[in-house]
């Protein structure tokens, strides 16, 4: 039980999805034949850790995995096609491929497939990641065996790391906005110009003007912030992208 694998050829399966209002069947030579992939594996969609860190991590850090030689990353469990297609769009995951091995069978030919009907899980995949050439596993990245659901190596980072030891991941920047204004128009445009990724927070739908003067300090918008570090207004964010 939860043996590495690597250096064999994945599991021989095909995925029963839901593409619009279509079944579609997704085999695995369609995901992996002639690709570089990343795969992270969990426990369920919606659940906390899976939500709140695996997920969004590897989505923030995708275009990085893109430059590092990575075709596609993708998240599996052993859930349905419908939880898995609502789970990514609650997520709003985009650089994401999401699988549903629904009956567990690819989970089970890795010798991941575990037992969590203590929880009301009924069969469930481990916790792990792994990076797959062509169809063979180079490398896994599986959490230890013990009580719970350990996440300590199964992350975006480490796979990150591994790939590509002096890889950068992006600064987390945030930007304050608000519709219909000129300058807020301008400062995001500006980033895209530099390709730096941004989180939008919109007033009035995202927060409202309390929030970005608690935070912020500020009551006008745009306001960036990089990291933690609050860099301004819009004349402030043009002087940061081009220096």
């Amino acid at each position: 039980m939860l043996d590495n694998i690597e250096g064999q050829k994945i599991p021989n399966v095909t995925f029963p999805t839901r593409q619009g209002d279509a079944w579609v069947n997704v085999s695995t030579d369609q995901l992996f034949a002639d690709k570089t992939v990343v795969v992270f594996a969990l426990p369920g969609a919606f659940t906390p850790t899976c939500s709140s860190t695996h997920l969004p991590r590897y989505n923030e850090l995708a275009r990085v995995f893109k430059e590092n030689g990575v075709d596609d990353i993708i998240c599996l469990a052993v859930n349905d096609t419908f939880v898995m297609n609502a789970w990514l769009a609650d997520q709003e995951a985009e650089n994401i491929t999401v699988v549903p091995d629904g009956n567990g069978d690819f989970t089970k030919g890795m010798g991941m497939l575990v037992d969590k009907s203590d929880i009301g899980f009924g069969k469930r995949s481990w916790r792990y990641s792994m990076l797959v050439k062509n169809g063979v596993i180079e490398k896994m990245f599986i959490e230890p065996n013990q009580p719970g659901d350990p996440f300590e190596v199964s992350d975006a980072d480490t796979m990150l790391n591994y790939i590509n030891p002096v890889a950068k991941a992006p600064a987390a920047v945030t930007l304050f906005t608000k519709p219909g204004c000129p300058f807020c128009a301008k400062a995001k445009q500006a980033l895209q110009d530099k390709n730096i990724s941004f989180e939008e927070i919109v007033l009035g739908t995202d927060a409202t003007s309390v929030s970005l003067k608690a935070i912020t300090g500020q009551s006008t918008v745009p306001q960036l912030y990089v990291n933690g570090e609050h860099i301004g207004d819009s004349e402030a964010i043009i002087a940061y992208v081009n220096k």
